[in-house]
């Protein structure tokens, strides 16, 4: 069976048109697009079909970054809305579902394979427990999977919106600084790609120049560059104290998974020093919890596309 898949993001839309075969997904013909530079969803979706020779799947499914209420979701980082409704109505691509990009990931999760995956903690993880999913990219992401007795179901939120909660005198200081720039200061301010760029200006000052978060990240694991390596020090310590917070909110006794674009590239930062789990585990009563919660790096390409082609070919 053949579907369309869409992970829809507020710096690149992935599209791509999936096989499905003995309950295995391969996806091919894959594109990625520039989303910021698109006035909708609709436009790169026939660009897509037309490089494709016009496929005709089964099913489609997009996942995008927001809430979706009743097939439709007006996007966090875009000036977009996406409706299922629409795209049925233009496209020959079979029903569409909409849904949150990180359920997307959610729903890969337990599809994903070995090589898939990078071991930050092995734990020991509770036959169908829940397992849950951060991801920080252009945005920070949530969500959760639980058991329903046949298959693990994957659930949306919006849990990187949730209040940024400081730990230390300097986060409270970081707290200060950007609840006067933006007035609310939830997690995605600091745990994202514009976050780096947020605790870099943070620690040093709005006099210098910040660049890109993916050049701070890239200057602060080659060596040598302590500005950009302290922004980094402090971006993996919040990322593995919300990554605590998610797994004690979702008691995700069955693992807890670190998704998005930008866990591959900072994995050295992740793994080298202890920093991420040692936020991770401090919980105060909940550190022997913790510790006993198996935590993965997701390394696959394009999980929000798997995910997508997975719930498509469900929906058909």
């Amino acid at each position: 069976m053949q579907v369309l898949s869409g992970d829809i993001g507020g710096t690149t839309t992935r599209l791509a048109i999936a096989e499905i075969e003995a309950g295995r997904t391969r996806l091919s013909h894959e594109r990625h697009y520039p989303s910021g530079t698109y006035s909708d969803l609709e436009t790169i979706v026939g660009e897509f079909l037309e490089s494709a020779g016009s496929p005709q799947p089964k099913a489609s499914c997009f996942a995008v970054a927001g809430p979706v209420r009743d097939g439709r979701v007006h996007t966090t980082n875009l000036p977009w809305i996406v409706d299922a409704s629409q795209l049925e109505h233009r496209f020959t691509v079979g029903p569409v579902s909409i849904i949150n990009d990180l359920q997307a990931i959610s729903e890969a999760v337990p599809h994903l394979l070995p090589d898939d995956l990078k071991l930050l903690q092995e734990g020991h993880a509770v036959e169908h427990g829940v397992k849950a999913v951060i991801a920080a990219g252009t945005g920070l992401g949530e969500s959760f999977l639980v058991w329903d007795g046949k298959r693990y179901t994957s659930h949306a939120s919006e849990g990187g919106h949730v209040d940024f909660a400081p730990r230390t005198e300097r986060e409270a200081a970081l707290l200060a600084y950007l609840r006067e720039r933006h007035g609310h200061v939830s997690y995605e301010r600091v745990l994202s790609g514009p976050g780096l760029e947020n605790i870099y200006a943070f620690l040093h000052g709005d006099a210098e120049p910040v660049e890109a978060a993916d050049r701070i990240s890239e200057r602060a694991l080659a060596g040598g560059d302590a500005k950009a390596a302290a922004a980094l020090e402090v971006f993996v310590e919040l990322y593995g104290a919300q990554a605590g917070n998610l797994a004690l909110t979702c008691l995700a006794t069955g693992g807890l998974y670190i998704a998005g674009g930008i866990a591959p590239k900072i994995l050295p930062a992740l793994t080298a020093d202890g920093r991420f789990l040692q936020a991770f585990h401090a919980k105060g009563r909940m550190q022997s919890l913790l510790a006993s919660i198996p935590v993965f790096a997701v390394v696959h390409p394009a999980p929000g596309l798997l995910g997508a082609a997975i719930a498509a070919a469900r929906s058909s």
